[in-house]
């Protein structure tokens, strides 16, 4: 199927105000760069997404879902296929007790705001990261001592014929910066999170504490994807770069951040060509002078320009 066509397709699904043609990815990913994608949709029921999985599989067409954009690079060259946004489009929400179930296209912050609201605790550590669910889902986020393994009861999980299967926390496979979703090819649609009630001054007061250790320790000024680099067992990202003399080192528009060496940041209208340079740079610095191999978390898609 060529553009055409498959944009009549999807105005069968989908009103014509939730597609739209050669889409820049700059405007959708928080690192700010990427060229255009041929098409992306904006669906906003499960009966949609299930519509458009089916469509692009049963045509062999390229695509994949994106939620808030805080965890891929897109290329230069942008994407030939599909991308389809789970984003404040599909984030409905619902409290009941200490039960919150939710779209993955809501926003961590989202959540946290609205749990905390309700007295209930255990969402902080997630409240400040960067993201929406799914991300959080498929990477099993964490910090501050918090992960979402922690708090997931279940999640729903489709496949790309459009299946839909409940899993519990135990079959996520949770891992560090893994789950069933990096595993499989599945998106998570929803998921039941398990909180406990908390005092709501205490709740208050421990997510405007991490909020300001974030601020005071991280880059949050300048476009990224948050920390670059997974953690490699037994040593920390930040400090063997630090180590490595590659603070401040720039690549183009794209830096390894003056306030923690652990982020790539685009300081100055960097393309994605510049901040994957400076990826594979500080890789292969860090491996010479180290001997340790690290590796992006951040998840790199799309062509190189022509």
């Amino acid at each position: 199927m060529d553009k055409k066509e498959v944009y009549e397709s999807l105005k069968r699904i989908l009103n014509e105000d939730l597609i739209f043609i050669d889409e820049p990815m700059k405007n959708h990913i928080s690192f700010k760069v990427g060229g255009p994608a041929d098409i992306l949709v904006r669906p906003t029921t499960e009966e949609e997404i299930q519509a458009v999985f089916k469509l692009a599989t049963e045509n062999k067409l390229p695509f994949f879902v994106k939620g808030n954009g805080t965890n891929i690079l897109i290329k230069d060259g942008g994407f030939r296929g599909l991308v389809i946004e789970l984003a404040d489009n599909f984030s409905d929400y619902k409290i009941d007790g200490k039960l919150v179930t939710v779209q993955t296209g809501a926003l961590l912050s989202v959540i946290g705001r609205e749990v905390m609201k309700e007295s209930l605790t255990g969402f902080e550590f997630a409240s400040g990261i960067p993201g929406s669910l799914g991300g959080a889902l498929a990477m099993n986020a964490g910090a501050y001592g918090g992960e979402m393994k922690n708090i997931v009861k279940s999640a729903r999980l489709m496949d790309c014929e459009g299946n839909i299967t409940e899993y519990t926390n135990e079959e996520m496979n949770f891992g560090y910066r893994h789950s069933r979703l990096t595993d499989e090819k599945k998106i998570a649609i929803s998921a039941v999170i398990e909180l406990e009630k908390g005092n709501y001054e205490e709740i208050k007061e421990k997510m405007a504490d991490l909020a300001y250790q974030r601020r005071s320790k991280q880059p949050l000024e300048y476009p990224s994807a948050g920390s670059t680099f997974k953690r490699p067992e037994g040593y920390f990202a930040g400090k063997l770069i630090q180590d490595s003399n590659l603070k401040g080192v720039s690549i183009g528009g794209a830096q390894v951040s003056e306030k923690h060496s652990g982020f790539v940041i685009n300081s100055n209208k960097a393309t994605a060509n510049d901040i994957i340079s400076l990826i594979e740079h500080v890789k292969s610095t860090v491996y010479d002078t180290h001997g340790v191999q690290l590796e992006e978390e951040v998840k790199i898609i799309g062509e190189d320009k022509e």
